[in-house]
């Protein structure tokens, strides 16, 4: 069942999700070789600690041990902190969740750990402006494959992958509602868009083919191939004035 929210409750979202897309651009600053992921969960821990009237929403969800998730390299999503060091040329998918008065926000931010190839900037940048395509097509009226296809239609015309075994969500009082937003689709199908739907747009695009394996730990998933993937996520509100995206800061 699709939740409608009202304006009250958007508002509360908004909080939460300004919150999160703050954490991860504080985050960023301290991305450099050397820093060991682990470091970035330690960081997120302290953040959310000063801040203190929020709390993480990833953490005990499904028994994910961890507020934030690090995916390196070929991890596309549900990398967890740990020893791994990052190194000069590697990228860090950083996706992080918060919860505010009852309600839930999410965001996801790739970032590049000093000079990276041009290749693996193009595949960054096209997946940021492919969040941005989905997101010109999150309004009342549309149907919910004009988002997928949006963003398969950009991401492919660039010479890139979407993933398909993962999707975006709607989100409110639960981190993960319905509808499922996957990241591929044919334009003018699925459910007709409305107001007050509230949803996680968040593109996940592989730079060789869209396979993908998880690894032992049961969470981490990363690309059959071994190819780059990056991640951007926004929460997006649907108003009688278009897409109102929420997680800004």
């Amino acid at each position: 069942m699709i939740i409608l929210k009202s304006r009250e409750e958007i508002e509360k979202i908004k909080v939460a999700s300004k919150y999160a897309i703050e954490i991860l651009i504080y985050l960023g600053q301290f991305i450099k070789e050397g820093l060991k992921t682990l470091e970035l969960e330690r960081l997120c821990e302290e953040k959310i600690r000063r801040i203190g009237n929020v709390e993480p929403a990833f953490k005990g969800y499904n028994g994910y041990p961890y507020c934030l998730c690090t995916s390196v390299n070929d991890e596309v999503v549900h990398g967890m902190p740990g020893e791994r060091i990052l190194r000069e040329g590697d990228i860090v998918s950083l996706d992080f969740g918060t919860r505010y008065d009852g309600f839930c926000g999410d965001a996801a931010i790739t970032y590049s750990v000093g000079r990276i190839p041009k290749r693996t900037e193009k595949l960054l940048a096209v997946t940021e402006s492919a969040l941005y395509k989905g997101i010109e097509a999150t309004k009342e009226g549309n149907r919910l494959h004009d988002i997928s296809h949006a963003i398969q239609s950009h991401v492919e015309e660039a010479g890139f992958s979407v993933v398909r075994e993962f999707v975006g969500h709607g989100i409110g009082r639960n981190l993960h509602e319905e509808p499922q937003i996957p990241n591929y689709g044919e334009k003018g199908t699925g459910i007709r868009l409305k107001t007050g739907m509230v949803l996680a747009i968040e593109p996940m695009v592989n730079m060789e083919k869209s396979d993908v394996v998880i690894r032992e730990n049961g969470w981490t998933a990363a690309t059959k191939d071994g190819s780059l993937s990056a991640h951007f996520e926004h929460t997006v509100a649907i108003t009688e004035k278009g897409a109102e995206i929420l997680s800004v800061p």
